[in-house]
């Protein structure tokens, strides 16, 4: 399930991460400059229109990035929320990542700047993401973009939010999801997997931080239970949107992505499951400046190719 060390452009930016302090020995506001400054570029990739909206949610003013490639409207849209263990990350540390998932896929991407815990803990996020879809699916064309092509993406905790609005969408009636992107989601918020005992120390995310994160974003216990922060723990998952979900061999959360892929399957969900045995966590942001890894610029072209077809 895994190779015997990872793709060596991996393991390069693995062995630069390794003098770092770990995120879980580091106050909250740090682990937020670093993430935005791990992926900072100065001259971001240019892409048809940049759109920055701020509308009302849940918790008061709610930022969002819409993203436009160039060409002929409307345009399918997705929506994306960004990785960070629920703590970090926001419209910055996604930016350029945003910018190539424009240009790779041909498809419109709005980026939300969800709150964060533990300010915020759980369902903060959770709701954010999904006023934020339903904002999008009744103002799509107010940027040129169908309302009736709209897909949720995600990467590690935003993969879980993606999830989870694709799930409230269902129990909710609305809006419409065509399609969802899990990029190596937590799914479970508990550590009894075997990657996590075989990818917890030195492959960039460790166990202590998914802990670590974890006590962050949810105030009471109990909360880790919910099937919407936990949406593998879910008996029910029929009537789903068909799925991408893409898992690591060198991540911890590598099985419990195996396990939703599984479960949905079992559920009569359409799935394709992109599984890079040489991978680490996090690695499809590293497809974009100023890192452009190989391996992670091979899945990105996968999802945007599964994308493409389920928005048609």
């Amino acid at each position: 399930m895994r190779a015997q060390e990872p793709h060596p452009q991996l393991q390069a930016f693995v062995e630069e991460s390794e003098d770092a302090p770990a995120f879980h020995e580091l106050p909250v506001e740090e682990v937020r400059a670093i993430t935005d400054d791990v992926f900072a570029v100065e001259e971001p990739e240019p892409v048809g229109d940049v759109i920055d909206r701020t509308i009302d949610g849940p918790g008061g003013d709610l930022s969002l990035r819409i993203y436009l490639p160039d060409g002929e409207e409307p345009f399918a849209v997705t929506m994306f929320f960004h990785g960070g263990g629920f703590v970090a990350g926001g419209l910055e540390s996604h930016d350029q990542f945003c910018r190539t998932f424009v240009n790779t896929a041909d498809v419109a991407v709005v980026a939300v700047d969800y709150r964060l815990a533990p300010e915020h803990p759980f369902p903060a996020a959770v709701e954010d993401a999904y006023a934020a879809t339903e904002w999008v699916a009744e103002n799509a064309t107010e940027f040129g973009c169908d309302p009736d092509e709209l897909a949720v993406a995600g990467d590690s905790a935003g993969g879980n939010l993606a999830a989870v609005v694709a799930r409230m969408a269902r129990d909710r009636g609305g809006p419409d999801i065509a399609y969802q992107v899990l990029l190596y989601p937590p799914v479970s918020h508990h550590q009894d997997w075997d990657s996590i005992d075989e990818n917890g120390e030195g492959y960039f995310i460790t166990k202590a931080d998914l802990a670590w994160f974890d006590e962050q974003y949810f105030e009471h216990e109990i909360d880790a239970m919910n099937v919407y922060a936990a949406p593998l723990l879910s008996s029910d998952l029929e009537g789903l949107p068909p799925a991408t979900v893409v898992t690591g061999g060198f991540d911890p959360l590598r099985d419990e992505g195996f396990a939703y892929v599984e479960r949905l399957e079992e559920a009569g969900v359409d799935v394709s499951h992109y599984h890079y045995d040489d991978a680490i966590h996090a690695f499809v942001q590293l497809a974009a400046e100023p890192f452009e890894f190989e391996r992670s610029q091979e899945v990105l072209a996968d999802i945007a190719d599964d994308l493409r077809t389920a928005l048609e």
